[in-house]
């Protein structure tokens, strides 16, 4: 029988026993226990504990929002708890010295520096993770930027494809004028709304050219 953390020693308590000696001398189930906080009724939290934890040993992958709350007593609440702490640990703890992160325009300058000497107009779609993290970059037609080539539904399906939290427009000007056009401000309002319905933030459109480059953002225009 799974004893409640209140008739536990007091040694023996998860939070006690971390404070004490670190989180290396708890259990899985004691680990899980201190996410959650609390159990529901009917359910300790160590045997809610032990639900997620079997859970999580037939595969993290698996163990998303919804297979998380099909485990008797557990809540929307308590799985988005573990998977966010999951996603945390992913974000901060896996080496991912091969993913990009976006911190300025200029970091998408540099990412997409290829474009800024082609003799056409290429518009590129740089999809983002929840921590501005690059998920790809990829381009989505070649030719002069105008509203009935820059349809929603191509510019936003990869976005939709790498579950992005946000995306990044780049688009170069073979003149050499890195000021915006009408069309270019037209095509990226249209864009901003559409990703807006799509729960997709539209982060930055940039201009590039050989020598300069424009951020709307950073000129306060999206």
């Amino acid at each position: 029988m799974v004893r409640r953390i209140t008739e536990l020693y007091e040694g023996d308590k998860p939070r006690e026993k971390l404070a004490a000696k670190g989180p290396s001398a708890l259990k899985t189930d004691e680990l899980i226990a201190l996410i959650i906080g609390s159990g529901q009724k009917g359910h300790t939290v160590l045997e809610l504990a032990a639900a997620i934890r079997k859970c999580l040993d037939e595969g993290v992958e698996k163990a998303d929002l919804s297979a998380l709350r099909r485990i008797p007593g557990v809540g929307l609440a308590k799985a988005a708890q573990i998977v966010a702490a999951f996603e945390l640990g992913r974000r901060y703890l896996v080496p991912q010295e091969d993913k990009r992160r976006i911190s300025s325009p200029e970091d998408v300058v540099a990412l997409c520096a290829e474009y800024r000497t082609k003799k056409q107009e290429y518009f590129v779609t740089v999809t983002l993770d929840g921590a501005n993290g690059v998920i790809g970059n990829r381009v989505v037609f070649i030719g002069t930027l105008n509203q009935s080539l820059v349809h929603p539904r191509e510019v936003f399906a990869e976005a939709i494809s790498d579950r992005a939290a946000g995306v990044i427009f780049v688009h170069n000007h073979p003149s050499g004028s890195v000021e915006p056009s009408t069309e270019d401000v037209e095509v990226t309002r249209r864009l901003v709304e559409a990703g807006r319905m799509l729960g997709i933030e539209v982060t930055d459109h940039i201009i590039l050219t050989r020598d300069s480059f424009y951020s709307f953002r950073k000129s306060g225009r999206l």
